[in-house]
């Protein structure tokens, strides 16, 4: 193997920092930087691992992943996919943060589009792929239960416009070419022995 690393700093130091970056260019495309693990034959493909050491007294390292900026073109994309399994599954993405400690909440997890000065901002979509074989993928929503206080809160907002009418919601069940179409239930949760049903 090889070992690219700084040494241990002293008592009174920090540890040197490491730094890969290709150089900058006045005409055409600049260097790429590439991180890959070899294909194996007979074996499990190598791991690639980015994680950030452990602080006792300060805040935890972050780890940023940006795209390029361009001023006259469209920025750069962030690509997040999964290996193919060729024969079997596909590989699982898991996006959460790590439990809190006991005096802490844990950490929030924020899905946005960028706002825009000019034109439409970027849709968010969530969706689950096609199945031919089979069922197509659940889409969970749940706030998960709590030991202290009033339960988390689900909701749901249309966007307001200053210069149109406001944005619509719209909940539909799945259509079936052969059989019934699914159904929507909405309702509140039976009460404890202490209180009443939510109303509607």
């Amino acid at each position: 193997s090889i070992a690219v690393r700084t040494v241990n700093a002293g008592t009174s130091g920090v540890s040197g920092g490491l730094s890969f970056a290709s150089g900058t260019t006045s005409n055409g495309a600049s260097g790429t930087v590439s991180i890959s693990t070899g294909a194996a034959t007979h074996g499990r493909g190598g791991d690639i691992a980015l994680s950030i050491g452990k602080s006792k007294t300060d805040t935890g390292g972050d780890i940023v992943v940006e795209a390029g900026d361009s001023e006259p073109l469209t920025g750069g994309a962030i690509s997040l996919a999964t290996g193919e399994g060729t024969a079997t599954t596909s590989g699982m993405i898991v996006l959460k943060s790590t439990d809190a400690g006991t005096n802490g909440v844990s950490g929030m997890l924020s899905f946005t589009s960028g706002t825009t000065s000019s034109g439409s901002s970027g849709a968010i979509n969530v969706a689950s792929g096609a199945a031919t074989g089979g069922k197509g993928g659940d889409i969970l929503i749940s706030v998960g239960s709590g030991t202290a206080g009033v339960g988390g809160d689900i909701a749901v907002t249309a966007g307001t416009s200053t210069a149109s009418s406001g944005g619509a919601l719209s909940l539909s069940s799945g259509y079936s070419t052969p059989k019934s179409s699914g159904s929507i239930a909405v309702r509140t949760v039976n009460a404890g022995t202490s209180g009443v049903s939510g109303g509607l």
